[in-house]
């Protein structure tokens, strides 16, 4: 476990797991990861014969919300196809614990600083790049918004 430290960590180096079990083999690393969020949402009660005027809040059900993940396009089609399970009904399959790993800036360091686990995470949009012809220089991108049920931090 990495030493807590005064300066909070850079968000530029992190891993991102699929799932899959291709973790060794790279398949292009993803420029940007958004949406890492939980929230509990709130019942509010009060009993009809309570002496104080006001509610009480109890916690309810919780969440997480949509993740986001995106990629310049690479030629490789995992994305795809694991939407495409999601699709055709395959929800054993498509249904999986993905690993986003925060790791410290010197590359050399491989011990992850913080590990989000999102559970039971499953693809719910891909959106390919946007084409133009106007000869700019920007990169082809691909997104792909996970649906979560519960993300764990370690």
């Amino acid at each position: 476990m990495p030493t807590p430290r005064d300066t909070p960590y850079s968000a530029f180096n992190y891993l991102v797991n699929l799932g899959d079990g291709t973790e060794g083999d790279v398949q292009g690393g993803f420029s940007e990861v958004s949406g890492l969020n939980a929230e509990v949402t709130v019942a509010e009660y009060r009993n009809g014969n309570a002496t104080t005027n006001y509610v009480s809040k109890l916690p309810a059900i919780h969440k997480s919300g949509d993740v986001t993940l995106k990629r310049g396009v690479i030629g490789h089609n995992n994305l795809y196809i694991w939407l495409d399970g999601v699709r055709t009904g395959n929800l054993e399959e498509a249904k999986r614990s993905v690993f986003v790993k925060l790791k410290a800036e010197n590359p050399a360091n491989e011990e992850a600083v913080v590990t989000w686990k999102l559970v039971n995470a499953m693809p719910i949009k891909w959106t390919g790049p946007t084409l133009t012809a106007k000869g700019g220089s920007d990169v082809a991108m691909e997104e792909l918004v996970l649906s979560v049920e519960h993300i764990e931090q370690f």
